[in-house]
């Protein structure tokens, strides 16, 4: 038996009354969170979901998140984490894809109507038959009428549950990920999978019980699900959880909690460079940290170097993607580091870079990544042509371009895919143009990804109307952003007479970034 509620249900007894995750002004200790996750777990099998079914979840980064996340895991059921910014018909196709039937969705907030937008797309699944609307105060009742809420499915359940046998490659997690074609994939990960990249995580990474991890990269993303929430459980630390980042509001918990321990994307560290007010005290938060770990986007040299000077510690880059639950490479301190480098790779996974026939590429030449190892994944969810296109003799194709120097370093230096990565989220083009296009006025458009300082790359569409018709920048914006989840909407707008084209009709997105 293998499944990653083990990390919650050692540290129970190891560190039963130490503070285990924090929010606001609420803290709940590891033998908290496992109580309530166990009451989870009994309320699922009274509710009739059995072993191997798939549940959604849609939550900020908050306690509710652990605790619904092991309460599934422990019941043997399958976890689908949903990107908290999605928009209704992006969560329905979500919920009908990975074949969910349960629902746990946050209430959400004015400027964010989760719940509201959940409980829509909940109402034309005809597969997902029971929605949980989780409340910031528990004991509320939803909204909804006749909607059962977190709280309700935890009332009068036994804070004791004895963790469902699973196997070490029974299916924990799907977690979607945009790909080459079409809508997004459920990437099938193993309890082995992410088990695996924990621990071994956590031979570089060096989390200890003493320590205070600022979590405010968003729970449902695999970067912070295995490297913070997962690793942080298995070594007994205390996570602070702030659901939205701000330079200002993280400075505050860093110093008030006296963090040491943060990880983040690359915007988030320009903004701790560029985006605190000038009346903060950095030599308060100097004093206690300690590690800076950065994935979901090359991290650009001035910020490496501007984030030392400042904060007086080195930020530790690492390369991985859904798919490889995540972490293929890092920049090991036992290796040895390079600025601008991904590292090396990390036990038990191999990678080679390759030509378009799949030969290794010599050592300076550009060639894709591929690796392969216990990171893996299964496979994506009922998408066995994908599997085909992606995985060859276990060796993942990642789709990024890479070099590796004489020391056996690895530097991303493009990517294949067409894929935008704004603010450590993937953006993949189509599925922003097939929206656009739906725009009465829209005749064609291209969406491409472009530098930006801040967001490290931002969305550029360049669209072509119908005659006759008009609409402004600002309004098409406006309009897109109400169809998809906010980050993927085109910050930019060029309207064109007509897009490039080859001589098969392909749009040549090429031109379009020159």
């Amino acid at each position: 038996m293998l499944n990653i509620t083990s990390f919650l249900d050692d540290s129970a007894i190891k560190y039963a009354d130490k503070p285990a995750f924090t929010f606001m002004d609420t803290t709940l200790t590891f033998a908290q969170i496992n109580a309530a996750a166990n009451q989870v777990a009994n309320g699922l099998i009274a509710n009739g979901i059995k072993k191997g079914d798939k549940i959604a979840l849609s939550c900020l980064n908050l306690p509710y998140f652990p605790i619904i996340y092991y309460g599934i895991l422990k019941m043997g059921g399958v976890v689908v984490p949903l990107s908290v910014l999605l928009k209704k018909d992006e969560i329905l196709y979500h919920l009908e894809n990975s074949h969910a039937v349960a629902y746990f969705c946050f209430q959400g907030t004015t400027d964010l109507p989760m719940g509201q937008m959940g409980f829509d797309a909940f109402n034309q699944s005809p597969r997902c038959t029971q929605f949980f609307n989780v409340m910031a105060v528990p004991t509320d009742s939803s909204p909804f009428d006749n909607v059962k809420t977190l709280g309700s499915l935890m009332n009068g359940m036994s804070p004791e549950f004895d963790t469902m046998s699973t196997s070490a490659e029974d299916t924990a997690i799907i977690v979607y990920t945009s790909g080459t074609t079409g809508q997004p994939k459920g990437a099938e990960l193993t309890h082995s999978n992410m088990v695996m990249n924990a621990m071994v995580n956590q031979e570089f990474i060096h989390i200890n019980p003493d320590d205070v991890q600022l979590v405010v990269l968003p729970l449902f993303h695999i970067f912070a699900m295995t490297v913070q929430m997962n690793l942080g459980i298995y070594k007994g630390c205390h996570s602070i959880l702030l659901p939205r980042f701000d330079a200002n509001d993280a400075h505050n918990l860093m110093v008030k909690h006296k963090v040491t321990v943060f990880a983040g994307v690359p915007t988030m560290y320009w903004g701790m460079i560029n985006g605190m007010d000038e009346s903060n005290d950095v030599s308060k938060i100097t004093d206690n940290l300690r590690l800076a770990v950065s994935g979901g986007a090359a991290l650009p040299m001035a910020v490496l170097k501007d984030f030392k000077e400042k904060f007086k510690v080195d930020i530790l880059e690492g390369y991985g993607m859904s798919e490889g639950s995540p972490v293929v490479t890092f920049n090991q301190p036992d290796v040895g580091r390079k600025s601008g480098s991904i590292g090396t790779p990390i036990w038990g996974v191999q990678v080679k870079l390759v030509d378009d026939q799949g030969n290794t590429v010599p050592t300076g030449k550009k060639g894709e990544l591929w690796y392969k190892g216990h990171n893996v994944m299964k496979g994506y969810y009922n998408r066995p042509e994908a599997n085909a296109e992606t995985i060859t003799d276990g060796w993942l194709h990642s789709g990024d371009v890479a070099i590796k120097d004489e020391d056996g370093f690895y530097f991303i230096v493009d990517r294949t895919k067409d894929m935008i990565i704004r603010g450590g989220l993937n953006v993949y083009p189509r599925q922003v143009e097939e929206v656009m296009i739906q725009h009465e006025a829209v005749s064609l458009v291209a969406v491409i990804g472009i530098p930006d300082e801040q967001m490290g790359e931002e969305i550029k569409a360049f669209v072509v109307l119908n005659d006759g018709m008009s609409v402004s920048a600002e309004d098409l914006k406006a309009w897109t952003k109400k169809q998809i989840a906010s980050y993927k909407y085109p910050r930019k707008i060029e309207f064109l007479d007509a897009l490039p084209m080859s001589a098969t009709g392909k749009i040549l997105k090429k031109e379009l970034r020159n």
